[in-house]
């Protein structure tokens, strides 16, 4: 502990006194804590005001999104066990990007058995990441055959609230069972218009190229949430047959439908994209300038430019020559 560093215990008085303003620099001493650190935490989390603790976990989620290094994730692991809601909600959010097979058993327990129809929604939504690592052989069989079970029964049920219904639908988008494409097409053509957008969001993470028609076809929907998952979705499938529209899309009225359409053309790549992209970096506003810089930084990344490609570096022989040639000029 530094000189200017207060003790734990009067850290963790702080942040539960209400009269204080939430402290982001206290929070980030919540990462990476000692294990005689998260026992006393553990042990106070339940006497800290539920509004207070609500705050807490929503801004260690915030952080967690801007800030790679911190590790929040034991007291997200704490807080799904939280008496409230709304804060083992916020929970579920903090692990979305863990691969610890361990997960799966709580999650479970939160979909089949939350009281609450948000918790049981977030924790179909949280299943996904669990599906992926099964798709790639990542997660132990029998863990990725419950989670996918226990989805596949949330969806077969009329009487399951249809929030939760959705985010199970999202989910099975990655897995590879026979049922799926039977799943997602009575998802999109269901009476439920949010109902439909979940399945063209499954439709992306399907990598299946039989919703292609129908993603492009919704590209051009006069709904703007369909939009933006049709977008999604084009990236997602690397849709080269998408970019055309999707350059129109960067002009759409709907600001999410206009940072969708430029995170798609990232994840596809190809001249085309390129050249939108960097005219939007010259001619577009700040908000759309750094969605763009970001996608070009991704395209670059995943694609290579068109003027030099990255298979070009798969040819040691050529470009050993072309050093040579260029060392000679």
């Amino acid at each position: 502990m530094t000189k200017m560093e207060v003790p734990f215990p009067d850290l963790l008085a702080r942040l539960a006194d209400t009269s204080r303003s939430l402290s982001v620099s206290a929070l980030y001493r919540l990462s990476d804590l000692s294990r005689e650190d998260f026992a006393t935490l553990r042990s106070t989390w339940p006497t800290i005001p539920v509004q207070r603790r609500r705050q807490m976990m929503h801004m260690l989620v915030e952080i967690s999104e801007g800030n790679f290094e911190v590790d929040f994730e034991p007291v997200a692991r704490m807080a799904l066990n939280d008496d409230d809601a709304e804060v083992r909600v916020a929970a579920i959010e903090g692990l979305w990007e863990s691969e610890d097979a361990a997960l799966v058993p709580p999650l479970l327990r939160l979909l089949t058995d939350d009281p609450s129809e948000m918790v049981r929604a977030a924790a179909a939504a949280g299943l996904g990441q669990f599906l992926l690592l099964h798709e790639l052989g990542k997660l132990p069989p029998h863990l990725g055959g419950q989670a996918e079970a226990a989805l596949l029964e949330v969806v077969d049920r009329p009487d399951q609230d249809p929030e939760v219904r959705r985010r199970a639908t999202e989910s099975l988008g990655y897995s590879s069972h026979e049922r799926v494409p039977e799943i997602i097409e009575a998802a999109y053509y269901d009476d439920d218009e949010k109902m439909r957008a979940s399945a063209v969001f499954a439709m992306g993470r399907s990598a299946d190229s039989r919703w292609l028609p129908t993603i492009l076809e919704e590209l051009k929907s006069i709904n703007p949430e369909m939009r933006y998952e049709a977008a999604r979705a084009a990236g997602e499938l690397e849709a080269r047959e998408a970019v055309p529209i999707l350059v129109d899309l960067i002009d759409d009225p709907d600001r999410e439908v206009q940072e969708a359409a430029i995170w798609a053309l990232g994840e596809i790549g190809g001249s085309q994209a390129q050249q939108a992209l960097e005219a939007v970096i010259e001619e577009g506003d700040e908000f759309l300038r750094e969605a763009a810089e970001e996608a070009l930084d991704t395209l670059m990344l995943m694609h290579g430019s068109p003027e030099f490609p990255l298979f070009m570096l798969d040819e040691p022989d050529e470009l050993e020559e072309f050093d040579d040639e260029d060392a000679a000029e």
